[in-house]
């Protein structure tokens, strides 16, 4: 019998997720179905709670419901406390609803891949939404030299700032008066500023020909905001395609205690 998984999300129909998963389970001789759940703000909940009363397995939850399924877990792994967002559900033999979060290890590890070691870097991070939250705790544990923190709305940037104060001090900025504590190592774009093609920020001063820049959103061709970093001297543009893969892996290992190999999907996901 197949396994039952499914990625919850809206829109939902672009997603990649059933592919990686897929993939992973032919590494272990595993049948699954991962299937694309369309939902609402409003049956958000029950089509959680009906999805694992009919046999679901594990679920993944993107935009926009990371936050609502955090409210909605009894038992939390501390990355999902900690980012009080939640990408990944599963039920505990206590028949709990449990949640954990995959983002960070995942924007980590792909960082690592790519030969992006953080330690002792500076850091300048874009946006203070759900996908920062998920991130920003598994970055601080790579002990950067420095953090700053830009938003739009800058009360978010030092609101989210504060959630982390016991781990890190984290310097915090408005986006239209950008004020950077060190010149960045690395961007990245936590906005969804590049779903609309627009870029979050526009000091090109902030890039050298060294500097790094990550957008965790991802599409068929260069988004605006990596376009905008190489057309401006940065040599090193990178989207999320490889975080989805490793958060995925993350959660896959969190459902079945599989590790899976992303090194072939990475490249094929490379290759496109």
């Amino acid at each position: 019998m197949q396994q039952q998984f499914a990625v919850f999300g809206n829109p939902i129909a672009h997603s990649k997720s059933p592919s990686i998963h897929q993939h992973f389970a032919q590494q272990f001789g595993l049948e699954i179905d991962y299937q694309k759940r369309l939902s609402t703000a409003e049956q958000f909940a029950t089509d959680v709670m009906e999805f694992f009363s009919s046999g679901g397995l594990g679920c993944n939850v993107t935009v926009p419901f990371k936050e609502d399924a955090y409210a909605m877990c009894q038992t939390l792994t501390p990355p999902a406390t900690r980012a009080k967002a939640v990408n990944t559900l599963f039920v505990n033999k206590e028949k709990q609803l449990c949640g954990h979060n995959t983002d960070g290890i995942g924007l980590v590890n792909d960082l690592l891949n790519h030969q992006l070691d953080i330690k002792a870097r500076h850091l300048l991070v874009v946006g203070a939404g759900g996908a920062t939250r998920g991130i920003l705790g598994p970055i601080i544990e790579q002990q950067p030299a420095s953090i700053t923190l830009a938003n739009r709305t800058y009360h978010k940037a030092r609101n989210l700032a504060a959630e982390f104060d016991d781990l890190f001090a984290i310097h915090t900025s408005a986006t239209e008066q950008l004020d950077v504590a060190h010149k960045p190592d690395l961007i990245i774009n936590a906005t969804s500023a590049s779903l609309s093609a627009e870029v979050p920020i526009s000091d090109i001063s902030l890039l050298s020909k060294h500097t790094a820049c990550y957008d965790l959103a991802y599409a068929t061709e260069p988004t605006a905001f990596m376009q905008w970093a190489h057309n401006n001297g940065c040599d090193q543009t990178l989207d999320g395609r490889g975080m989805l893969i490793e958060q995925a892996a993350a959660a896959f290992f969190t459902w079945t205690r599989l590790q899976p190999d992303t090194a072939a999907i990475n490249a094929d996901f490379a290759s496109r």
